[in-house]
C-alpha cells in the first residue's frame, strides 16, 4: 500500500522566541513522545495522554518533530482529532480514566499524610472529570 503524501502542518505553529523555553519544550516533547512509545506496548500505561502532551511541546519548539508526530500514521490522527474539537474515543478516555483513577487511589493508600491523600485524590478526580467531558469522538 502506498504512503500518503506527508502534510506540513507549520502554519498551526506557534513557536516561543525564547530559546531556553523551546529548549526546555523539546526537550520535554521528546521525553512525552518516549514515553508514549513505551505505552504502546506496555499494558496499563496510556500512550494518548502523552502523546497529545508531546504534540503541544513541539507545537511551540520544533516544526520538524510537530510535523513528524503529525504526520505520523498511528499518532496523527489522534492528535489531528483532539486539535480539530473532535475528542477522544471511547476507548481512549476509558483506558485514561482507569488508569488515572486506579494509579491514584494506589497512591493514596501508600501516602501517609491525610493532606496529602487528598490532594493526590483531588487530582486524580480533577483530570479524571476533565478527560471526561472532552468531546468522544464518534464511531466510524
Amino acid at each position: 500500500m502506498k504512503r500518503p503524501e506527508a502534510v506540513d502542518y507549520s502554519h498551526e505553529l506557534r513557536l516561543d522566541e525564547r530559546p531556553l523555553l523551546r529548549a526546555a519544550l523539546l526537550a520535554l516533547g521528546l521525553v512525552f513522545s518516549g514515553v508514549g512509545l513505551v505505552g504502546v506496548v506496555v499494558p496499563g500505561l496510556p500512550s494518548t495522554v502523552f502523546i497529545l502532551m508531546a504534540a503541544y511541546c513541539f507545537a511551540r519548539s520544533s516544526p520538524r518533530f510537530y510535523n513528524l508526530i503529525m504526520n505520523h500514521r498511528l499518532f496523527g490522527p489522534l492528535v489531528r482529532d483532539w486539535r480539530a474539537g473532535r475528542g477522544l474515543s471511547r476507548r481512549a478516555k476509558a483506558s485514561a480514566v482507569a488508569l488515572i483513577l486506579a494509579t491514584i487511589s494506589l497512591s493514596a493508600l501508600l501516602l501517609e499524610p491525610l493532606a496529602l491523600k487528598v490532594g493526590v485524590l483531588g487530582c486524580g478526580l480533577g483530570v479524571s472529570l476533565y478527560l471526561l467531558t472532552r468531546p468522544t469522538k464518534p464511531l466510524p
